[in-house]
């Protein structure tokens, strides 16, 4: 098969230094020698073998950019984090880079900026090191996007402690993880102002996870978690008590930025595999008319995937900066999650009747991208959010 010709090295934006163009090569390194070769194999069987990759991952910085080297990171600098995130997509299993991409955003990242020292020593240090795996749950199967309707409770028990009853759904890294960091009710009249964290670990009696069956990211170990009077100890709670919320709610702008700089990468890897099935059916006579055809489509999604980076850029200069992002980091999310189902669709229609067949990778992305308008907030919700944010 033909070699496409790769867009331009990523613009440096006014944000990338010599230092995170380095950064990057070794990531590059890491997915190009030990994820993606394996990609197809990982992909058939629906696994990949979880341990090892964390502790690869852990030995080359894959989760340390946001944290200081007391706890073993590399940082904090956001600015490398993002350059991860985008090599990460580029390892040819939607599943695997979901896994090793909510590991480093999601629970450690939590118990780094709402924890205690002796939690961060106890949870956030092997998660950075690769040795221990960490999970986020708040989404449940009647809440969905909605984080003030949840339902797990959790209760005082003897000794100060706390019990936990309920069940989260849709959970990445749910059934593989050492700890997970659960949103629960702890005042259910306080509406969501009545919502804590917690972090529980994985064995603890009353706690069971079960890996549910996705139409995408098939290596990804999703799951459902279930909370059956699951005592955890008082310090279990992470951060303040009943503002678990507003700790979802800071938190949610970095998940999503990272979804949309994910997207855009995914998006043009997808490009880039459909213009080289173009190119050799062309090689092959293909009618000049139907590549004319192809052409503009082709033009169409490369104009697109640049603004959509251009405003993902933008969006993460904003959180760099420490400014107010909430209607940028939203309208990145929505436009570029969007923008990679849509060009892994065209990419699919390009390649006619093989698009639809397993043996050619088109169809891994067309279902791996559509998870995007979904996850980490609809774009229902972005459009909400963007929509009040002009005082509508």
């Amino acid at each position: 098969m033909a070699t496409a010709t790769r867009f331009a090295a990523v613009p440096r934006a006014g944000l990338f230094t010599p230092e995170h163009d380095e950064l990057r090569d070794v990531i590059r390194q890491f997915v190009q020698r030990g994820l993606k070769p394996h990609a197809e194999e990982w992909e058939s069987s629906g696994e990949f073998p979880v341990r090892d990759v964390f502790a690869q991952a852990g030995t080359v910085g894959v989760f340390g950019a946001k944290y200081q080297p007391e706890y073993g990171g590399t940082g904090p600098d956001l600015v490398a984090d993002a350059v991860i995130t985008e090599e990460l997509a580029l390892c040819g299993s939607g599943g695997v880079a979901a896994a090793l991409g909510a590991h480093k955003d999601l629970g450690p990242y939590y118990v780094y900026r709402f924890g205690t020292e002796e939690q961060r020593r106890r949870y956030l240090v092997p998660a950075i090191a690769g040795e221990r795996i960490g999970a986020l749950a708040i989404t449940e199967p009647t809440a969905g996007s909605d984080v003030g309707a949840i339902r797990t409770r959790a209760e005082r028990s003897p000794g100060d402690g706390w019990r936990l009853t309920g069940t989260k759904t849709f959970i990445t890294n749910g059934p593989i993880a050492d700890f997970v960091v659960v949103a629960a009710k702890t005042d259910p009249a306080a509406g969501r102002s009545g919502i804590s964290l917690f972090v529980v670990e994985a064995g603890t009696p009353g706690f069971s996870a079960n890996r549910v069956d996705t139409v995408g990211w098939r290596t990804s170990h999703t799951g459902e978690l279930v909370f059956e009077e699951c005592e955890v100890e008082a310090g279990a709670i992470l951060g303040d008590e009943n503002r678990g919320f507003y700790h979802i709610m800071a938190s949610f702008q970095w998940e999503r930025i990272v979804m949309a700089l994910s997207a855009v990468t995914a998006a043009q890897a997808t490009l880039e595999l459909a213009m080289a099935y173009a190119r050799d059916r062309q090689a092959f006579g293909r009618p000049v008319s139907k590549f004319q055809v192809w052409r503009h489509r082709f033009a169409d999604m490369a104009t697109q995937i640049e603004a959509a980076r251009s405003l993902s850029y933008h969006a993460l200069r904003k959180v760099v900066a420490g400014e107010d992002a909430v209607r940028e980091v939203s309208m990145a999310k929505w436009l570029a999650t969007e923008l990679d189902w849509r060009v892994a669709d065209e990419a699919l229609q390009v390649h006619g009747g093989y698009g639809y067949m397993m043996e050619y990778p088109v169809q891994r992305a067309w279902r791996d991208a559509r998870l995007g308008p979904i996850g980490g907030g609809t774009t229902e919700v972005m459009k909400e959010i963007i929509g009040r944010s002009f005082g509508l």
